[in-house]
């Protein structure tokens, strides 16, 4: 029996057809078993947390997370146990899961409510303020998520001041610690060019010291010559004060110097006649000498 081509393509396609619906059919089988299941497990963490028994509870909300990525609800239960536990960083990764894999805009808003609260809690304001503007736009009518984003605006303003506030600071202080830096640096070439002048001050001083020592010299030498002749015409004042101040002869006798040139006079006159009668004496021989010869 031979089979056309477009009845073997007919077969082909309806083959194709049925594998496709039962597969399909098994996928969503097996997804709503795994969502089945994920969700008996969130019952269980619910029951753990009933109990105050944190560490279970969490375990079985991971449990179910991993059994069905797309529970939008055991993302937010986790996260909430997150942040009731002050664990604010996982607690806003959890729900921004949640936000993203929810369907109804009503759960994601409640997602992004609770992740801007963790983020206050970090004190992340920039991201806290997105959180809440993400809320907003799922519910604009939220009065509590208005609130929030108020406060999360004004503690944002006073972070970026006080921010700016401390650069503002920073910056004068090290603008401060390098002028006095440079001041510092000054100071000590001051005192160095002070130094050098100083040096050089005694080097080109010393010619001039020489020529005032020699000049104070010279001028000692005048004072010396001067007071030599001052002194000279005192000296004969004093002679002459000295020879005043001897006793004068008294009328009709001679004086000391009188005498003496009286009795110089009479030696003189002996000499004189002396040598005549030495002369005489002297001729008469000679003539006796000439006469006998």
């Amino acid at each position: 029996m031979r089979v056309n081509k477009n009845t073997y393509f007919k077969i082909a396609f309806l083959g194709l057809f049925f594998l496709s619906f039962f597969g399909t059919l098994s996928a969503q089988e097996k997804e709503k078993k795994a969502t089945k299941e994920a969700k008996l497990f969130m019952a269980e963490a619910e029951e753990a947390l009933a109990n105050d028994n944190f560490a279970l509870a969490e375990a079985k909300y991971r449990e179910a997370i991993a059994k069905d990525p797309n529970l939008a609800d055991a993302n937010y239960n986790l996260g909430n146990l997150y942040y009731k536990n002050n664990i604010a960083e996982e607690s806003s990764e959890r729900l921004q899961e949640s936000a993203t894999v929810a369907k109804e805009k009503a759960l994601k808003h409640k997602a992004f409510h609770n992740q801007g609260n963790a983020f206050m809690a970090q004190k992340n304001y920039q991201k806290a303020v997105e959180a809440y503007k993400n809320a907003l736009r799922n519910r604009p009518s939220d009065d509590q998520t208005r609130y929030n984003l108020a406060v999360a605006k004004e503690k944002l303003e006073k972070e970026k001041q006080k921010q700016k506030d401390k650069d503002k600071k920073d910056k004068k202080d090290q603008q401060d610690k390098q002028d006095k830096n440079k001041q510092n640096k000054d100071g000590e070439q001051d005192k160095k060019d002070k130094s050098g002048d100083g040096e050089n001050k005694d080097k080109n001083e010393k010619p001039s010291d020489k020529e005032n020592q020699k000049d104070k010299k010279d001028k000692d030498k005048q004072g010396d010559k001067k007071d030599e002749k001052e002194q000279q015409p005192e000296q004969e004042k004093d002679g002459k004060n000295k020879a005043d101040q001897q006793p004068q002869p008294r009328k009709g006798e001679l004086s000391k110097q009188q005498i003496k040139n009286l009795l110089e006079a009479m030696e003189n006159q002996e000499k004189k006649i002396q040598d005549k009668i030495n002369a005489k004496k002297a001729k008469g021989q000679r003539s006796n000498v000439e006469k006998d010869w």
